[in-house]
Parts: structure tokens; sequence; C-alpha cells
């Protein structure tokens, strides 16, 4: 019996290890199968959180079908950008084409022809005025007539007695001088008269019916518009004695008077075209030319003073209006385009494009940045022709990055 004990102990000790290595079997096969459930549940839950598709890292993301339809998909092209620069200014009057129209001699003002905002033409009457000095010129101009009347018939008088042996010959050669002298007083009479502005047959008239014309007629020196008026019935004038009883502009080319950047500054040159767009007036261009570049920079502002002359026939622009222009300082160039809307500007500043070659894998590429125009940036650096990048919903893959897809 006793030799029998250790053979049976060895018995039940053999079977209990079995049984202990067959449970730790089957709780590591139990727990095996656990994780692949959980993790399969997890797996479909974030799948069903983010059914986006699939981050693989900071740069690269791949976009489900339903993705895609929240984005465009562009190829990359050239296209042709001008070379300008954008200031900024107001509309004022050409003063290389307007006047202060004041009146030549003193007088008082009888009559006003012309009300502000009125379109005059040269030479057309704004106001009259009962000048002295015309009197006076047109009382010797009578006179002067007088006189040459009394020579004249003097003359023919002695001219019929010389012939008779009446008179000297001294007598008649007086006689033709005085006659001579009062035809050039006469002269002096009608060309003073004639600078107060009145015409020859006016004069004429003066010395056919002696009487005189006190009114002196001011006209506009320019076809214009009349963009101030300071006259009034029986206000007393005096040569250039301000305010100018009338101003005339011809507003059928403007000033623009511009604040260009003093990085831009060196780009502007008299004679280049412009392309002036103002407020009043939406989607309309007017074309016109800088005719003076600045010779200073305000120290405080660091921008210059830029004038242009703008077309405007049809006198729709008025002084005082804000206005903006594109400086067109070169020939266009042809470089690789894309969308403004597909170019994102990261944190750092950088500027970054998405790309793709299956519309499913996108991979964000930086590029660099040049010219814009009507909604097309243009890519010195990192593009080529040709190749397929997101133009609308580049923010929206700019995002799903940064939200972290998986």
């Amino acid at each position: 019996m006793n030799g029998h004990w250790p053979s049976i102990r060895q018995a039940v000790g053999s079977g209990a290890r079995r049984q202990v290595v067959g449970a730790a079997a089957t709780v590591t096969i139990l727990a095996l199968a656990a994780g692949a459930y959980f993790g399969a549940r997890a797996d479909d839950a974030r799948k069903a959180r983010n059914p986006a598709g699939e981050v693989i890292d900071a740069d690269h993301v791949v976009l489900s079908d339903s993705q895609r339809e929240s984005i465009d998909v562009v190829t990359v092209s050239e296209r042709a950008f001008p070379q300008q620069r954008e200031a900024v200014g107001s509309i004022d009057f050409n003063e290389d084409l307007s006047t202060q129209v004041y009146t030549p001699y003193q007088g008082r003002i009888v009559r006003l022809f012309a009300k502000l905002g009125d379109n005059v033409s040269q030479g057309q009457t704004l106001f009259t005025i009962q000048s002295t000095d015309l009197i006076q010129a047109d009382a010797n101009l009578i006179a002067a007539a007088g006189v040459l009347d009394l020579t004249t018939r003097a003359l023919k008088r002695a001219q019929e007695l010389y012939t008779v042996q009446g008179i000297a010959e001294k007598d008649l050669q007086q006689a033709v001088s005085d006659q001579q002298t009062a035809e050039g007083a006469l002269r002096a009479a009608r060309n003073a008269v004639e600078v107060f502005g009145k015409s020859p047959a006016e004069i004429d008239r003066m010395v056919k019916t002696r009487m005189i014309d006190p009114y002196l007629v001011v006209p506009s020196p320019i076809s214009g518009r009349v963009t101030a008026r300071n006259a009034a019935p029986g206000l007393f004038v005096q040569p250039a004695n301000p305010p100018a009883p009338y101003s005339v502009a011809d507003i059928s080319r403007v000033w623009m008077n511009a604040s260009v950047s003093e990085s831009d500054m060196p780009l502007v040159r008299k004679g280049q075209r412009i392309e002036v767009s103002v407020l009043a007036f939406r989607g309309r261009v007017f074309g016109g030319e800088i005719c003076t570049v600045g010779a200073t920079v305000d120290p405080q502002l660091h921008r210059g003073m830029v004038r242009a002359e703008v077309d405007d026939p049809r006198h729709e622009l008025l002084p005082g209006m804000f206005a903006s222009f594109l400086i067109i300082t070169d020939a266009p160039v042809t470089a690789t385009a894309v969308p403004a809307e597909g170019v994102v500007r990261e944190g750092d500043g950088t500027m970054t494009v998405w790309v793709t070659t299956d519309r499913h894998h996108f991979a964000r590429r930086t590029v660099k940045i040049g010219l814009q125009h009507e909604g097309y940036d243009q890519v010195l650096e990192g593009l080529r022709p040709g190749e397929q990048v997101v133009g609308k919903g580049a923010i929206y893959l700019d995002n799903l990055v940064g939200g972290g897809l998986s």
C-alpha cells in the first residue's frame, strides 16, 4: 500500500496541472476574442463618427466618395497676369484746364448770364459790368470820330480853295496834317474800345449814333462748366480781387490725385496707362494716364503723390469722389496659375495647395505665390501646368487634417 502512494500522488498532480493549463488556454482564447470584438466595435464607432476617410499624416489624406463632392479638382494651367499696382485717391478738377474769371477793369456788375453748374462755351458771356473806364474810352472814341469828321471837311474846303488860289500851300498842308492826325486818333480810340471786348460792328454803331455803350462784357475764356460763382448784380468788382466772380473748368479730362505706397513709387512713371474705378459707377472703368509723379514721399505715411489725367467725355466724374486705380507698370506675363480659393495660407505664413493624381489621395504642397488677377494666383514655385489641385474646398481639406481623421 505504502509502495503505491507516490504513484497515486503523481497521477493526481499530473491531472491538476492539465486542468490548470486548459483553463489558462481557455482564458487566453476568450481574451483574444474579446479584444478582437471590442477593437472591431471601436473601429466601427470611429468610422461612424468620421466617415470622411483617413488621415495618413499631417500632409496626406484620403477622401471617401461622399467627401469628394465637397471639393472641386482643377487642372493647373497657364494664364496671363497683368503687371499692375493699386492705389486710392480722389477726383479733382484739372487745374491745367480750369481758370478763374476776373473782370479786366473795375466796375459794378449789371447782369449775370451763367449759373453754377452750367456748361459754357469759349467766348460765351458770363456777366456784364458798368465800367467807368469803358465809358471814358467810348467818350474818347466819339470825340475822335467828331474831330475826324471836322478835319475831313476842313481838308476838302482847303483843297477847293487851293485850286482857285484862295489859300496858301502851307494852309493846305496844315489841313492835310490835321486830318491825318485825326485819323490816327480815331484808330487809337477804336483800339482802346476794342480792348474792352467791343466788336468792330459795335464800335461802328457807337461812332455812327454818337452814343456810348457803358456795359463791359466778360466772356468765358475756355469751354467747360461753371464750378464756382461769387458774382451778384450790383457787386463792385476789381481786376484780380478775390474771390473771382466766376470759375470755369474743362471737365472732359479730370485729375485723380492718388496716394501710392513707397515700395511702388519706383515702378510708377509718367505716361503709364491707368484704369480708374469709382463707387458711384460700379463695374465701369475710366481710362487715363499718369501726368505727374511726386518728387517726395511723406515721411509719416510712407506714401507718395501720383496724379493722373482721366478721360470723362460724359462729365460723370465729380471732384471729391473717392476712386481707386490700377497702374499698368509693365506688359502682362504668362505663368502657372491656380484658383485663389485653392491656395491656403498656413499659420506660419507659407502658402500651400492640395495636389492629387487619382482624386482620392491628396497631398499638401508648399508653393510660392506671385501676382493675383481675376480670382487666380500666379505660382512661381511648387507646381507645373497639367497637375491637378483642389480649387474649391482647399480650406475644407486643411480643416480635416487639422482636426485629425484617424
